[in-house]
């Protein structure tokens, strides 16, 4: 059966693209106020998922408080450093949009959205409402993700895949106009869904200077894809970014798979944010140091195998030669032997850890 995307990238596509953003850029006038007009000496922010435990968190801790919505979230990570948050935007009241705004502009912090896709034309109300009361926060860019489990996981036949992919083109031609009509951009991320070279065909196929990539940096891993393979692919598409670094490790079934501590990993990261600024001097950094039990690939069981067409043997070699030779030192992160009140501290030691990595690491100031 054909596959809905061309396996190669379309140099005259990507062009295409990078012309409509300069525009898009320029019509933007990047709202932040508070900030100078390029973003590079903007620090590191931190995307929600980095505090999956402590994100309305019902352990009760003294030193490490539950957060209950989007404002705790940026108090706390301006506190440790950060330049801002990438935060759900879901269930806001109008009057709270306005105090996200005014506690970011006392802050002096930047603000991306993270939104669900319409699911349907039913759902384009509720779509537009999160889309002006994020933009009325403060958000010029809204990351979303077309799946939200493992495409190795949630699909059991190619039909099933292939209905996913419809549907999932469906989502975003129906979010286009909207994120037009109100100037916001709408970040695709790879999340375990799309190989790079399907995600970077989506969107040129679309062609609208107002529908991007978040790009992350280690997900596509467990796709067998190499992270600067993927990089260098969706770089030029990039509206925001998900910085981590992976370890890997081989089990019966394929590998392990782990975001790891910045600068312990398998990514290049000062290569990485090197090319997401050439394409884009404005792209923000945002930390996504997810502190959990590592993920099994199985990527020597045939059910992985149901949704990849005319995959190669030497792509499976690939990667397994780079878990072997770049195999993580010593065991990777595990939190399932630790009490609630030790995979907090855990959690945030991560966090502050790669901020300041950041800092004295990746040449992005």
């Amino acid at each position: 059966m054909k596959t809905h995307f061309q396996p190669h990238e379309s140099a005259s596509g990507r062009r295409d693209f990078l012309k409509k953003s300069a525009l898009a850029t320029a019509a933007l006038a990047w709202p932040f106020s508070a900030l100078p007009e390029s973003l590079k000496g903007v620090p590191m922010g931190v995307v929600v998922h980095s505090y999956g435990m402590r994100w309305g968190s019902k352990v009760e801790s003294a030193t490490y408080p539950g957060f209950t919505n989007a404002i705790d979230l940026m108090r706390h990570c301006h506190s440790i450093g950060a330049g801002g948050i990438q935060t759900t935007v879901g269930g806001w009241a109008e009057d709270f949009a306005k105090q996200v705004r005014n506690e970011r502009e006392k802050l002096g912090m930047y603000l991306e959205g993270s939104i669900g896709l319409p699911k349907d034309a039913s759902d384009l109300v509720r779509f537009e409402k999160e889309v002006r009361l994020a933009k009325e926060a403060g958000a010029t860019v809204l990351r979303t993700v077309c799946l939200s489990g493992r495409r190795y996981e949630n699909f059991k036949t190619e039909a099933e895949w292939i209905t996913f992919k419809e549907n999932s083109i469906k989502s975003i031609q129906l979010a286009e106009p909207i994120v037009r009509k109100y100037q916001v951009r709408l970040a695709i991320e790879n999340h375990k869904d799309w190989k790079a070279a399907e995600l970077a065909q989506l969107i040129q196929n679309l062609s609208s200077e107002w529908v991007g990539v978040t790009l992350d940096f280690g997900n596509n891993v467990s796709l067998l894809e190499e992270p600067m393979e993927v990089i260098r692919t969706l770089a030029p598409f990039a509206y925001s970014t998900h910085v981590k670094d992976m370890g890997v490790m081989a089990y019966d079934k394929g590998f392990l798979l782990s975001e790891v501590e910045l600068g312990k990993g398998i990514v290049d990261l000062k290569e990485a944010v090197s090319l997401c600024q050439k394409y884009n001097p404005q792209v923000t950094f945002s930390l996504e140091m997810i502190t959990r039990d590592p993920l099994e690939i199985p990527c020597l069981e045939d059910s992985y195998w149901v949704t990849f067409e005319n995959e190669k043997a030497k792509d499976l070699a690939k990667i397994l030669r780079l878990v072997r030779d770049q195999a993580f030192s010593g065991a990777l992160p595990s939190v399932k032997n630790l009490n609630p009140e030790q995979r907090l501290a855990f959690e945030e030691e991560n966090v502050v850890k790669c901020l300041a990595y950041s800092k004295k690491m990746i040449n992005y100031q």
